[in-house]
This record gives C-alpha cells, sequence and structure tokens, in this order.
C-alpha cells in the first residue's frame, strides 16, 4: 500500500471521529461501554480462569483503554508473570518464567493466539506484531502448563487474544490518537446482527517516525469474523485477518550511547522487518448433551522481506487443525483435545545491498510438522475441592532441504509427554488457593535448526515445573499471586558470535528458574483503583561446567510497576510507574551488569458527551535515559553493541466514540 493511501486511511479515521454523533451504552457494570456491549465473552473467560489451578488470568480493554497502543506491552504491562520490554517500536522482549529467555528477535516458548487459533508458524516460531492490540476485547493469559487447554506444553504458557463479535459490539466504535514523534494511530470498528447471524469487522492504520533513528514504522491491519447460529446445536464462525506491517530496525547500541544518546539508530544496511500476512479460520461449536465439542481449521499465508546482516525473503504457508471437547456431569469433568499445524517456507537470503537484494546466496525449501494431544480431567469429590490430572503429549519433525549453494537435506524429529497434577481448593467465596506439578517441552525452531549448511543438533528443551499460589477479592481488594519453581534441562540458549553473524543456540545442561508473579488491586468507590505487580525472577545455572551457577542474563531479578488512577469515568488521571531496582547481567559470565532505573508516566481520560471520550497517555515524564533490553553474550563491556535504551519522553492524546 502506498504511503498517499495509507495517509488516505488515517485521515479517514480522524474524519469518523470527529463526527459521530453522542451516543454510548452501558454494560452490566454500569461502567461506560469501550469497544463491546456485553461481558459475556470476558465473564465466560474469567469463569474459566477461576477453575485454573495455577497461574492466570484476564486482561480487559478498559485496564489499557487510555493508553496508545503501540505494542503487547500497553495491554499487558499490569498482567502478573508477563515480562513484557519495549525493544523499539512494535518490537518487544515477551516471557512468562523465561521463556525463550534469550531470544531477542521474534517469538519462542510462547503460544499467541487469536481468538483461541494460533498464530505460531508450524515449527512454532512467531511474529507477535501480527497481534493487533487495538482489536481485542480481551486477553487470556494462561502462564505454564495452566495453557493446556490451549494446546500449549512449554514453559511460558499462552496468550489468547479474543476479538468482539457483532451480537456483542453493536454499532461503529472509532478511535484515533497521535503524538511525539509523528505517530497517528486509528481504527474503525463495526458490528452487527443477533446470536442468529452476526459479524463484526475493524481495520487500523499507524504511522510514527519511531523515538530513535532509523524506527519508522506503518501499519495497515484488518480483522473480521461472521457467525451463523446453525441450530440449536450447532454454531459457527469465521475469521479473517490480514497485516501489512513495515518496519525499520534501529538495531542495538552501546551502553556509553544508549545511555547518552538514546536517539541514535543503526543504518548499516538499512535494516528492515516487513510483513504482510493473511490468516484465514473457521470454529465451529457442537453441543451434543453434556459435552461441548469446539473443532476447526486455519490457514495462514506469510511473506517476510527482513534485510539484516543479509536479506532474508521468504514466504511461508501454514494449515492446521484443532478439535477440544468439553464434558461437565455433578463432580467430574474432563477436557480432550489435539491439534496439528504442518508447513512449508520457501526461504531465500542474498547479499545486503543497502536493503535491496543482492546476489543470492542460499535457497531452501523448509518444511515442519506440530501436533499435540491432550487431556485433562477434574474430580471435585468434596464441595470447593477440585483434583486435577492431565497431560499433553506432543511430536513434531523439521526438515531443510536446501538446492542453494550446494544441496544438502537436514531433518530433525522430537516428541514428548508433559503430565500435570493440581489441585485447586475454594478457601472462601471469591478466593482460591492452588497448587500443580507438570513437565514441558519445546521443540527447535528453524531459527535453532537451521545455523549452518546442515541442521545442528539442538535438542527439545525439558522442564519440571511447581507452583503454588491464591488469588481471590475481598471487598475491594484483589489479588492473584503464584510462586514457582522450574528445574530444565536442556535450555536452548542463544549469544552472538560476532556482530555479523547470526545468533547462535545450544542446549544448555541444567538451569533453574523460579520467581514469583504478583498483582494486587483495591478499588475504594468508584473514584480510587490502585494496581500493582511485582515480578521476582532467579534464573540461573546449576552447576554449568563454563558458568557455574551464574545467573542467566535479560531479566532483571526485581519488575515492579504501580498506578493510582484518581476520579470516575468522567474525569479521571493515573499515575503510573515502573521500577528496576537493580538491572540485569548483559552476558553469561556475569560480568557487565546494567543499571536499574525507574519510569513515570501518566494517563488520563475524560467523557466530553455521551459516546465520545478523550485520553492522554504520558511516557517517561522525566526523560530519564536508561537500558531497558540486552541482547546476551558469552562476556559483554559496556562497549559491546547490545544494549537498546527504554522508551523515550512522549505524550500521545486521542478520541474514542461510539455511534
Amino acid at each position: 500500500m502506498t504511503l498517499s493511501l495509507r495517509a488516505l486511511a488515517l485521515a479517514g479515521v480522524a474524519i469518523a471521529c470527529s463526527s459521530i454523533p453522542a451516543f454510548a451504552e452501558e454494560d452490566d457494570t454500569g461502567r461506560p461501554t469501550i469497544i463491546v456491549t456485553g461481558q459475556r465473552a470476558k465473564d465466560l473467560a474469567e469463569e474459566q480462569v477461576s477453575k485454573t489451578p495455577g497461574g492466570a488470568d484476564v486482561v480487559g480493554h478498559e485496564d489499557y483503554a487510555d493508553k496508545s497502543l503501540v505494542s503487547l506491552r500497553d495491554t499487558l504491562a499490569f498482567s502478573p508473570g508477563v515480562y513484557v520490554q519495549p525493544r523499539f517500536g512494535q518490537e518487544v522482549r515477551i516471557s512468562i518464567r523465561g521463556s525463550g529467555l534469550s531470544r531477542g528477535f521474534h517469538m519462542r516458548g510462547l503460544t499467541l493466539l487469536q481468538d483461541g487459533v494460533p498464530i505460531n508458524l508450524a515449527d512454532d516460531n512467531g511474529d507477535f506484531q501480527e497481534l493487533e492490540p487495538a482489536f481485542f476485547d480481551h486477553l487470556e493469559v494462561y502462564r505454564g502448563a495452566n495453557a493446556l487447554r490451549l494446546g500449549s506444553g512449554t514453559l511460558g504458557g499462552a496468550i489468547n487474544g479474543v476479538t468482539p463479535h457483532g451480537d456483542e459490539a453493536h454499532g461503529i466504535y472509532a478511535r484515533a490518537d497521535g503524538g511525539s514523534f509523528g505517530t497517528v494511530r486509528g481504527l474503525v470498528s463495526g458490528g452487527f446482527g443477533n446470536e442468529r447471524a452476526n459479524a463484526w469487522a475493524a481495520i487500523s492504520a499507524d504511522s510514527s517516525e519511531g523515538d530513535r533513528q532509523h524506527a519508522d514504522r506503518k501499519s495497515i491491519r484488518f480483522h473480521g469474523n461472521v457467525g451463523l447460529q446453525l441450530s440449536d446445536a450447532i454454531s459457527t464462525r469465521f475469521y479473517a485477518s490480514y497485516n501489512n506491517i513495515d518496519q525499520k530496525l534501529p538495531g542495538a547500541l552501546n551502553a556509553a550511547d544508549a545511555l547518552a544518546t538514546p536517539e541514535k539508530g543503526n543504518f548499516f544496511g538499512d535494516q528492515a522487518r516487513d510483513i504482510d500476512s493473511l490468516r484465514l479460520q473457521n470454529q465451529t461449536t457442537f453441543k451434543l448433551g453434556q459435552v461441548t465439542l469446539k473443532a476447526g481449521v486455519f490457514l495462514n499465508h506469510k511473506e517476510l522481506y527482513h534485510p539484516i546482516f543479509v536479506v532474508i525473503d521468504q514466504k511461508s504457508d501454514d494449515r492446521g487443525v484443532f478439535a477440544r471437547a468439553e464434558f461437565e456431569a455433578g463432580v467430574l469433568s474432563a477436557t480432550l483435545g489435539g491439534e496439528s499445524r504442518w508447513g512449508t517456507i520457501e526461504a531465500r537470503q542474498f547479499v545486503n545491498v543497502n536493503a535491496k537484494r543482492g546476489a543470492q546466496i542460499f535457497r531452501a525449501r523448509q518444511r515442519a510438522r506440530t501436533s499435540n494431544v491432550y487431556g485433562e480431567v477434574r474430580l471435585t469429590p468434596v464441595a470447593g475441592l477440585s483434583l486435577i490430572a492431565g497431560g499433553i503429549y506432543a511430536d513434531g519433525w523439521r526438515e531443510q532441504v536446501r538446492t542453494f549453494p550446494t544441496a544438502v537435506t537436514g531433518r530433525a524429529s522430537f516428541d514428548a509427554f508433559s503430565p500435570k497434577f493440581g489441585l485447586l481448593w475454594q478457601a472462601a467465596e471469591h478466593v482460591e488457593v492452588y497448587a500443580n506439578y507438570s513437565r514441558s517441552a519445546e521443540f527447535p525452531t528453524f531459527v535453532e535448526l537451521a545455523q549452518q549448511a546442515a541442521f545442528v543438533p539442538v535438542k527439545e528443551q525439558r522442564a519440571w515445573t511447581a507452583e503454588v499460589g491464591t488469588r481471590g477479592t475481598l471487598g475491594g481488594f484483589h489479588w492473584d499471586v503464584s510462586a514457582y519453581r522450574a528445574t530444565l534441562k536442556g535450555e536452548m540458549l542463544q549469544y552472538v558470535v560476532r556482530a555479523d553473524f547470526p545468533a547462535s543456540t545450544f542446549n544448555a545442561d541444567r538451569t533453574l528458574h523460579q520467581g514469583i508473579e504478583a498483582a494486587f488491586s483495591y478499588t475504594l468507590g468508584d473514584w480510587l483503583r490502585l494496581r500493582q505487580t511485582w515480578q521476582y525472577s532467579d534464573f540461573r545455572f546449576r552447576g554449568d561446567v563454563q558458568f557455574g551457577n551464574n545467573r542467566l542474563p535479560i531479566v532483571p531479578k526485581n519488575v515492579l510497576r504501580s498506578e493510582v488512577r484518581f476520579g470516575t469515568e468522567s474525569l479521571h488521571i493515573a499515575p503510573n510507574l515502573e521500577w528496576v531496582p537493580q538491572g540485569a547481567f548483559a552476558d553469561y559470565r556475569n560480568t557487565t551488569r546494567t543499571g536499574g532505573y525507574a519510569l513515570i508516566g501518566v494517563t488520563g481520560g475524560a467523557t466530553i458527551r455521551s459516546g465520545l471520550d478523550v485520553f492522554v497517555d504520558v511516557r517517561n515524564v522525566t526523560g530519564k535515559k536508561a537500558i531497558g533490553d540486552i541482547s546476551a553474550v558469552i562476556a559483554a563491556t559496556p562497549a559491546s553493541v547490545i544494549f537498546y535504551p527504554v522508551e523515550r519522553r512522549a505524550a500521545y492524546a486521542g478520541v474514542r466514540a461510539r455511534f
């Protein structure tokens, strides 16, 4: 799409917002509606979380409505246990319990879904940029083995972004915001219909120069769904998503530049990541007495043009099927499901000549399949006490047939069974105590395997995790606290060999991930809300031959986030704080550590008239300069070009409207 067409789309969104007549509805809590007019889907998600014997939560759109929604960081900042650290623009590091800890690009160790359908490729690699936060009604976060019901058996778990349905989101909703660094964002969505037949669709546009040099970005995104009630027992829904995302990559800096001139960017090779993707899905629900069966198919097509030290130019096609049956009768309930994804990548690499294709240096066809079958049984022998047992069996293979510059074929296959045992006690009304013990397994992707002409012998990563915790509500006080300890074997860790060489991966021997995921909130009437998250992370080697008991780099030991909101929906202001008392190590030898920092921000909003709201989002008010993220190396120095500065001071303002 040309720049003029993008500008036209953005202008159309802004005009739509400015001309919307006054109209608004309220949900059953009396709060003004932001995206949807009903809370049914979110209520069902929260009910499912209350039945989960481990860390899980639901993040509603109202929790981040006053943010300028650049990335998943803006939606998940107050989800306990989710480490989301901006690198630049829409690029974030996202990790749960140290999943994909050393992967500083793309994503590993998490299953990302939209409306219950995974966006991960067949080899489990993925790009979180394909999820548009502004489209979601809510997000479901299941940490670790608690994500079994979503078909995930990884250390990190799963995050599912759920979009509205037309029967719950009637009318037109529009949103536009802009501010620092030439940022302009817009969204228009519309829904109509009833339970028998309904549709919802949204289009968003985004353009920004970025807060660093060579960090320009622009995107056009679309998502829509159509639902049909075919009979009293059968309903079906079709989904379609399209993403056109262009982003320049400013790269890492040395420590001095990151702290003194964070606006600097790396122009070498005009590095970028451009994504065009199309996803088509169907999910059909059958209600057969006491059994509810959901089954579906999906097709993902993706084109990636990615000039870095070389030009990566690839196209991928992935297909998949999934099914999940849920049964409940008296004291017994059960879940049984499965999923299979298989796909092909036409991978090419060229010499990077200022982001253009030079001489071709690599061509291969990469094929992969990842499948799983999972089940869980819940027994409630006495009221308030549930015993849970289950497991997930996963297998898969990866194959690369290289045809240029020479013919080389590599293939690897994997399989693992991961059991899970849990206990959930309803200690009082709205108070739950839980414990679980589970295994997880994570298979390597092509990024880990295809580092050389033939596959390198990277094995699967396995872990046993013990977790205890509690969540509940007493009066205006709510809490969600989990403590976990995961012992890993063969953790996939990456480090940079040299600046012009891609990341290398190896299996560590034994590592330990343990920590605390805590969230607290307090609400007093409708004029005061305090929320606080604390993430304690202790990730380290265990008797490693080379690194002893050193701490693993990247994630700081403590991260705290706080927000106090004063006022009502009519007028409110919410100062917020992100505090990292001590920075993380930058290397496996633990020779270099980044400094701590505190970032202060503020959001606010006001209702101009019924159906028309304005909001502001100011970040890093004091202009603090600090290092927020790192690309790990074996031994770092301040001169190492591996550091990413925190977001610079920025201010955004916007308007939301419905008619």
